[in-house]
């Protein structure tokens, strides 16, 4: 019995390899590894909560769980922009906690092979983008890969935890 679990955990793991949910923030376009995402919604009453960064937006309440919320673009030190109706919020969980990211347009899943997904170049000695873990190639498009471990940092998300 428990080897069967095991197998249909082991074919979930690979369904789900080498897929990402891809998004943009303006013109760029990025990916989510698929396993991380638990689902997307639009955009909704967001509650501010005080002394939180910039890009926590606050909190929602999702079905009676209440989930921080977290405005990518700010993150990303990008210029804000008005929600409208393509805006949405895609549930993540990392490290068994739920967080919204908030985004420009979700635009699909897409699988993208081993061969297509490639480390960022080295830029210039001390900057590393640390939210970005791979650059991922979809024909003639690239996708900026997120880590989404790194989105908030071990501190960061210990304060989360606290204020929620």
């Amino acid at each position: 019995m428990a080897e069967s679990v095991e197998n249909s955990m082991d074919m979930e793991e690979d369904t789900q390899t080498g897929r990402f949910l891809t998004f943009s923030l303006g013109k760029e376009s990025y990916g989510i590894e698929i396993k991380y995402v638990t689902e997307i919604i639009g955009i909704q009453a967001i509650t501010e909560i005080p002394e939180l960064p910039e890009y926590v937006k606050g909190i929602i309440n999702l079905r009676g769980k209440i989930i921080p919320v977290m405005d990518v673009r700010l993150r990303f030190k990008k210029q804000a922009r008005a929600y409208n109706d393509r805006t949405c919020i895609v549930v993540i969980d990392i490290k068994e906690i739920s967080i919204g990211l908030i985004v420009d347009t979700v635009s699909e899943v897409l699988t993208i092979p081993e061969e297509g997904i490639v480390e960022p170049p080295k830029m210039n000695k001390g900057f590393n983008n640390r939210y970005i873990k791979n650059i991922g190639k979809s024909g003639n498009d690239v996708k900026l890969l997120l880590d989404c471990e790194k989105l908030l940092t071990e501190d960061e998300m210990e304060n989360l935890t606290e204020v929620i």
